[in-house]
């Protein structure tokens, strides 16, 4: 029989199933929707919409890079059984390969993309895997890093494979060279940004909000304190200097030694080694953050 897609999108809407398992049981139903309805029930598959409701927030980060672009995804699972499970490891390469491939900068744009080759979007290929994995699955969130000048390194901590973990970081640099010293230098920065998580590349970059909200703490409690108004302003300009060394990326002191700040660290290097290695951007994605 001949289906319409309005009746597969009925089905849908009613059961939240899949486009593919909707018109598998509207074909052995003869089109009785309600007949439908109950074969998805007996077949167990009319839950993803249930499941749309609960919580996901565990998943996995992963991370992709090619020549002239690199891209960060979070996709979110319910359990880690089932971000350890094969197939759902496999979505999220897939993914992420495609967000790399195609350049996509927002999650909406990722969800509605739909290649040449296949009749669903990756909103519908979401609401597939939440049938076939039982659990509420989640395209989070992306960010896309692309500079046709840059390399692009990436870090993974909790790896579950060489794509994907629970911590994932992503990292352009400029270089004139690109070999094995290169290499190791840029892989230790990105894992010194997982385990410090700055906010902000530079204290220049940091949103002001932030700079202002913490000015205002600094500033109440020292008046709390019964500071003179005099010394007041020093006093704050000295503690945000502080907070800067604590959240920007080049203020930081580097996690390997904890004497040098990372932008010493980087002089010194193309120092030694006559190179002019240069941080353009970098994104770090810890599992289940807001």
């Amino acid at each position: 029989m001949v289906l319409k897609s309005s009746e597969i999108k009925i089905l849908r809407d009613k059961t939240g199933a899949g486009m593919m398992d909707c018109k598998k049981a509207l074909e052995e139903t003869s089109g009785n929707i309600e007949k439908a309805i109950e074969w998805l029930r007996k077949n167990g598959i009319n839950t993803a919409q249930k499941k749309l409701s609960r919580d996901a927030s565990d998943g996995l980060i992963t991370v992709k890079v090619k020549k002239d672009s690199g891209i960060i995804i979070e996709i979110n699972a319910e359990t880690d059984f089932v971000a350890r499970n094969e197939y759902f490891q496999e979505f999220c390469k897939q993914i992420s390969e495609v967000a790399l491939e195609k350049k996509i900068r927002n999650i909406n744009d990722l969800l509605e993309f739909k290649s040449k080759d296949s009749k669903l979007n990756i909103k519908d290929e979401v609401t597939n895997i939440i049938s076939k994995l039982g659990e509420n699955i989640i395209v989070k969130r992306l960010k896309l890093l692309n500079n046709n000048n840059s390399f692009f390194q990436k870090y993974l901590h909790n790896s579950v494979n060489e794509d994907s973990g629970k911590i994932g970081v992503l990292l352009g640099f400029e270089c004139s060279t690109k070999n094995e010293l290169v290499d190791e230098f840029s892989k230790n920065i990105a894992m010194h940004i997982a385990a410090s998580e700055p906010r902000s590349l530079t204290k220049e970059k940091l949103d002001k909000k932030i700079i202002e909200s913490e000015k205002s703490i600094y500033k109440e409690q020292l008046i709390n304190s019964g500071k003179p108004d005099e010394i007041i302003d020093k006093i704050v300009l000295g503690k945000l200097n502080k907070f800067f060394d604590e959240v920007c990326l080049m203020e930081q002191y580097f996690v390997m030694d904890n004497k040098t700040k990372i932008n010493d660290c980087i002089k010194n290097f193309n120092k030694e080694n006559n190179l002019d290695f240069k941080i353009q951007d970098y994104c770090m994605f810890k599992l289940g953050q807001i």
